[in-house]
């Protein structure tokens, strides 16, 4: 089996400041809000204050040099932190990139567009103004005659549209653009990944919470492990919600969802004793069909199990290929280092860690999702995901814990 691995920084290393070639980047933080334990604060948080947030190293390379948020609730801690580290804030994203100046001076930009007072609509979106946020950004590269990398946390845009032009704008400005879950990278116990050319013929993962927020962590489970499948990522044909008694009675039907799920849950380490069916009377799942023929289904497993797993059915072997993606669930949040170190990776050599097509297809898939469940729970099919393109050899996620 294949155990691509990145291995997390050991505590014996040099001090957070220290160089290991080259000076370290200066980073613009674009924010929609900045409190505690949010994502802000776990992803800027460990570049201010190092991967466990207590000012003592391992910690990235690259510096915050600039900050702009869009909201400032009463709990704000962008000040304080602000302050604490002597980065200054700005009342405008151009301002921020430049640093008050008139010309590009930082290397990179963190787009943090989660949380904040922002309206839902009907059919149970956040509208996080994500796409708003980077043509901002863009509108300033565009300006500037210079761009830098970008990072965008989780899904591009609540809207498949949005999230195709941000990529689209990415490719015309030619800068790197990563995107994307903490689930992909966080730490797998023995390294599992599913072997890169596998013959993947069905597959299944597992999460909790609701359907927009935390399926999109679901769908980049799924799609990390998959993608590696022979043939590289083909799309998205169709996509159906089910929840409640009709998941079950699908999965019933189903034996090769019935048997990868008891996969994926038998990696899990907050599972509730007890029988899943009865135990999960409120869950609910994303049935994924893509367009070579390989069949998925994610699984919201509330009631039943509080943890990120998924399950691979790989023709010629007996058993599937199936991991745990370990999430800490108190500060300082590992999973959220790993992607930091992802991120940071990205801005020393000037490629994304992995493809950012990932999080497009996922944030396409998602949207389509949440049609399927407002429209009764139809089948959809989705000829606009034909979103294709090859993940790379080696992976990228933690093989120890802090």
């Amino acid at each position: 089996m294949s155990t691509r691995r990145h291995f997390l920084l050991s505590a014996a290393a040099a001090p957070l400041a220290a160089a290991q070639g080259g000076t370290p980047k200066r980073l613009a933080a674009i924010v929609t809000e900045y409190r505690h334990n949010s994502h802000a604060d776990v992803i800027v948080g460990k570049y201010l204050e190092g991967f466990r947030q207590n000012g003592q190293p391992p910690g990235p390379r690259s510096r915050i040099a600039s900050m702009y948020t869009a909201q400032v609730p009463k709990n704000d801690l962008s000040r304080d932190m602000a302050r604490k580290h002597q980065v200054p804030l700005f009342p405008s994203i151009w301002e921020a990139l430049t640093l008050g100046g008139g010309r590009l001076a930082v290397d990179g930009v963190l787009l943090i567009g989660e949380h904040g007072q922002y309206p839902w609509n009907e059919k149970g979106q956040h509208l996080y103004p994500r796409y708003e946020l980077f043509l901002e950004i863009t509108d300033a590269f565009r300006a500037l005659g210079r761009s830098v990398p970008v990072f965008n946390d989780k899904h591009l845009s609540y809207s498949w549209i949005k999230a195709k032009r941000m990529v689209e704008l990415a490719r015309e400005l030619k800068f790197p653009l990563m995107a994307g879950s903490s689930i992909p990278v966080a730490y797998r116990p023995g390294g599992v990944d599913l072997p890169w050319g596998a013959r993947a013929r069905r597959a299944v993962s597992i999460f909790y919470g609701d359907p927009d927020a935390y399926g999109f962590h679901l769908l980049e489970g799924l799609q990390c492990m998959v993608e590696r499948r022979a043939g590289g990522e083909t799309g998205v044909r169709a996509v159906q919600y089910l929840e409640k008694q009709a998941m079950w009675d699908w999965v019933s039907q189903t034996p090769w969802a019935e048997k990868l799920l008891d996969a994926a849950l038998a990696q899990a380490v907050n599972r509730k004793p007890g029988d899943k069916r009865q135990l999960g009377k409120d869950a609910y799942a994303y049935r994924v069909e893509y367009r070579d023929g390989l069949e998925a289904a994610a699984f919201m497993m509330n009631g039943v199990a509080q943890d990120a797993a998924t399950a691979v059915e790989v023709e010629g072997r007996a058993e599937p290929v199936a991991t745990l993606m370990w999430l800490e669930e108190g500060r300082p949040f590992q999973h959220f280092a790993c992607l930091v170190q992802a991120i940071e990776k990205m801005f020393e050599t000037g490629r994304p860690t992995y493809p950012v097509e990932r999080t497009l297809l996922t944030s396409g898939v998602l949207e389509a999702i949440l049609d399927s469940k407002f429209q009764g729970h139809r089948r959809l099919e989705t000829p606009h995901l034909a979103v294709t393109y090859t993940a790379p050899r080696q992976g990228f996620f933690c093989t120890e814990k802090l």
